[in-house]
């Protein structure tokens, strides 16, 4: 899980910044997208994807990495309305680069999880399956989906029609069946399907398949 940020502690870097998100695929909620920079020889056991922890691993890992005061990290919320005026791409490339510029010390080389750069100033790469193969990735995915599964369980609490704390804004078969049933809340996103077409056929007054 060290080997890129071994590589390039090698090369003489010392501030290396992970990158990850939490929430480009919802159909509810917004993106989180957090960056974090690791002191060197940190060590976590366990530490891995988020996606590939449990809940209650992740929260641990979130309480040791966000209470270490030799971590540095931040993390940006992009609002369901900002993804649907840039698209999720382009709003996840914002976020990202926010999340990097808001980081209290600037990093000297920045890992991206993903096949895709966003526009900073300072060096980087980017890494398909970089929170499986990257400590610093790693941190950032779990710091940015335990925040972003806290808001929606939130969000629960502010629309309870919807199961927002079970699937977390996932097209799951659940929560498709909520939106047909309900219809969409503030929340959703009005550029990503079924919401899409759903509001299409409300403007035009057309019955819903």
């Amino acid at each position: 899980m060290s080997i890129f940020e071994s590589m390039l502690s090698d090369k003489g870097y010392s501030k290396i910044a992970g990158v990850d998100e939490a929430g480009r695929g919802p159909l509810a909620g917004p993106l989180v997208v957090a960056a974090c920079i690791l002191p060197k020889s940190f060590y976590l056991e366990e530490l891995n994807d988020s996606k590939q922890l449990t809940k209650e691993q992740r929260e641990s890992h979130f309480d040791i990495l966000t209470n270490n005061p030799d971590v540095v990290y931040s993390y940006i919320v992009v609002d369901e309305k900002r993804i649907d005026t840039l698209n999720i791409l382009q709003a996840t490339m914002d976020g990202m680069k926010k999340a990097v510029e808001a980081l209290k010390t600037p990093p000297d080389y920045v890992l991206v999880d993903g096949n895709k750069m966003p526009n900073i100033k300072m060096r980087g790469e980017s890494i398909v399956s970089g929170d499986a193969n990257s400590i610093s990735i790693a941190s950032a995915s779990i710091i940015a989906k335990v925040i972003r599964d806290k808001i929606m369980d939130e969000m629960q609490e502010k629309y309870p029609i919807y199961s927002f704390s079970e699937h977390k804004g996932y097209g799951t078969k659940k929560h498709l069946d909520e939106i047909k049933k309900f219809g969409p809340c503030p929340i959703h996103r009005e550029s990503f399907e079924p919401i899409k077409s759903m509001l299409n056929h409300k403007q035009l007054n057309l019955p819903l398949e």
